[in-house]
């Protein structure tokens, strides 16, 4: 599930329609990162800091930077909570709901089950990525994998084509999708639309991308990275904390 490069860009513009500004797609072809809007720059929070002087700033100074610079290394956090980004995000359900555990300075909507019958998609991770448990720690792995990962593999897709084929036998005996979810596995994917403010944001990666986090939701969090660092390339480089 490791990133690729961005697929789909178009310009900025004033429509109210959330047209894609970019698209980062994940290696399997089916999750992605989408950034659907923003609100503010690095003069937002240059300025929610200014007006306690009843002051503004027109363009983006050497010494806005260095205030930027110093409300991050100091924890003057409320000025970041201005600027605003929207996602629209596929992922495995087994990493949104980690994803989802960062809740303060976010509002989602997730797509549901009950409303809707289309063929789920599941993520079936490769051999490679089936990797051994490690006996030292409660919870992660090691970065090597099990010595019979292929077959694994397989008996991890042939159990998700068989969860499917009788998720779709219900619903073609006239089961309800909302009874007939019950049986979908923790690796389908679930697609939802996120906003959030820069400092959420921010939070939300500096725990994501730390080498105890898992490594299928470190790979969503380096999309948001890099987007968050070329939407506001002074604030998100202050505020950084993943290394």
């Amino acid at each position: 599930m490791s990133s690729t490069v961005i697929t789909a860009s178009v310009p900025v513009t004033l429509d109210t329609k959330e047209l894609p500004i970019k698209k980062v797609w994940l290696s399997d072809g089916i999750g992605f990162v989408e950034l659907i809007g923003t609100f503010g720059d690095d003069l937002t929070v240059v300025n929610a800091a200014r007006v306690s002087f009843d002051k503004t700033s027109l363009s983006l100074t050497e010494a806005d930077k260095k205030l930027i610079r110093y409300l991050a290394k100091h924890e003057h956090t409320s000025p970041f909570f201005h600027p605003q980004v929207r996602f629209r995000i596929k992922m495995p359900i087994f990493v949104a709901r980690e994803w989802y555990r960062h809740t303060i300075g976010f509002a989602r909507n997730e797509v549901s089950r009950r409303y809707v019958d289309s063929k789920p998609e599941c993520w079936v991770p490769s051999a490679e990525s089936i990797r051994e448990r490690d006996p030292k720690v409660k919870q992660g792995s090691k970065d090597t994998a099990i010595d019979n990962a292929v077959e694994v593999e397989e008996s991890l897709r042939k159990h998700v084509d068989d969860t499917l084929a009788l998720y779709n036998t219900l619903l073609e005996n006239k089961v309800a999708p909302e009874v007939a979810r019950c049986i979908l596995p923790q690796s389908m994917y679930t697609e939802f639309i996120e906003t959030a403010s820069l400092a959420a944001v921010a939070r939300l990666c500096g725990l994501r991308l730390g080498a105890d986090a898992q490594k299928e939701i470190r790979d969503y969090a380096t999309i948001v990275h890099g987007l968050m660092l070329d939407i506001f390339p002074v604030s998100w480089a202050s505020l950084d904390q993943s290394d």
